[in-house]
């Protein structure tokens, strides 16, 4: 059925072409971005709305109109106020502000594109006046793990698993509590060492329930003797990413002690309770044990052992999931954050800190190829590092041609210039 593309209408009836438009996967049903844009979309929808009650926002429709907002209701005064309410009333940071308006005006050019409307108002001047400026947040700003931080999480997940496989060696081999913490621990200390040392992106690595695409990786994507792993890379093809040294004694130790049936079953799959008594249960009564039988058998079991014994292939952790890992981690190593965004180590710092290592080791043309981006890019997200060094040459060169002394700290007790 063709689109009614008239100034009569309804706003809301573009948003399922323009967000398919824009997905991923086959069905364009996918993607964080797509996501992130749809409910920003609603939102503006709501706001135009208005609250009809007094002494609030009434809306941009008049209070006696008794119907949905058309494109012909869309000027550029209304942006304008939009952008007035996205920079106030919300509360929102200067950066965010700018980009749920940037989801608004793409789909606005996409509408004038598509001839639902016959000018970008949102791309106006006047309409974008009252967004708040840039807050001038550097690339280097964003958090990235340091060595120290590092060291401190990796000695923390070494001994939490040393001692639970310790306790598990030591006891009775079938105790299924001691041997479930056992595996947490080696999943806990392999997932840090991958998201420290190899940069994969967490949504190359883990589970994306919006897309369908993203299941997570699995142990026959995983080659130790070669030290790689196979991924499906943001660049929406598969590729292979490296496996440093650090990296491969945990993820190997891991595996040994979780004893996968296959190797489609993901390297990190979901510990959630919730998720994996669902599967157990569905998956034994798929078998033929009946109710009876199957509580029995999970009274006396972990859910997770019972799905590794009878090969009942749980989901993948997803990236939600990873970050709670991480925040527990964080917070159990007494790793104290100066964070604005993060009170923990969060994922992507794993990857921006081994790409502070590899461009202060190596130069931007190796850090981008094994952080799979563009040198452009690496060179502008970790500029800090050049403008640091560049500060130290100039140094250097002042102190050789330059006669004129430069002040020193004054020694305690002195009275320094005035």
């Amino acid at each position: 059925m063709p689109r009614s593309k008239t100034g009569d209408t309804p706003v809301e009836a573009s948003f399922k072409h323009y967000l398919k438009d824009i997905g991923k996967g086959r069905d364009g049903e996918g993607g964080h971005y797509r996501r992130n844009v749809e409910r920003e979309l609603n939102h503006f929808l709501e706001w135009t709305a208005g609250d009809r009650g007094p002494d609030t926002w009434a809306g941009i429709l008049p209070a006696d109109t008794d119907r949905d907002l058309q494109f012909r209701d869309l000027t550029e005064s209304v942006y304008r106020e939009y952008a007035r309410y996205l920079a106030g009333e919300r509360g929102l940071k200067q950066n965010t502000a700018q980009t749920y308006y940037a989801y608004l005006s793409s789909w606005t050019g996409w509408c004038v594109t598509e001839g639902y409307l016959d000018a970008h108002y949102a791309n106006r001047s006047t309409a974008r006046d009252p967004l708040p400026d840039d807050d001038g947040r550097r690339p280097g700003d964003q958090q990235a793990w340091s060595p120290e931080h590092r060291l401190q999480l990796t000695e923390h997940v070494i001994q939490q698993f040393n001692d639970a496989y310790n306790e598990h060696s030591d006891a009775d081999q079938d105790n299924p509590t001691l041997r479930y913490h056992a595996i947490k621990a080696a999943r806990d200390r392999a997932l840090v060492y991958v998201i420290a040392y190899t940069a994969v992106r967490g949504g190359e690595l883990l589970r994306d329930p919006s897309d369908p695409r993203r299941r997570g990786l699995r142990w026959e994507e995983v080659n130790t003797d070669d030290g790689s792993i196979t991924v499906y890379r943001k660049k929406q093809q598969w590729d292979t990413a490296s496996l440093p040294k650090p990296v491969i004694q945990p993820l190997t130790a891991y595996q040994d002690l979780l004893d996968p049936p296959s190797g489609r079953w993901p390297v990190f799959p979901t510990f959630d309770a919730r998720s994996l008594g669902k599967l157990v249960r569905e998956g034994l009564a798929d078998r033929g044990l009946a109710d009876e039988e199957i509580a029995d058998r999970r009274d006396n079991n972990r859910d997770l052992l019972l799905a590794l014994d009878e090969d009942i292939r749980p989901d993948s952790m997803t990236t939600k999931g990873a970050r709670n890992v991480l925040e527990r981690l964080t917070d159990a190593a007494d790793i104290d954050i100066s964070d604005a965004n993060h009170e923990y180590l969060a994922p992507h710092g794993g990857r921006r800190g081994m790409g502070e290592i590899l461009v202060r080791s190596f130069g931007y043309t190796v850090a981008a190829r094994y952080l799979d981006n563009s040198e452009d890019m690496v060179r502008e997200r970790y500029s800090h590092i050049e403008a640091g060094k560049l500060g130290d040459k100039a140094a250097e060169g002042i102190a050789d041609v330059d006669s004129v002394p430069i002040p020193q700290e004054e020694e305690e007790g002195g009275e320094g210039d005035l």
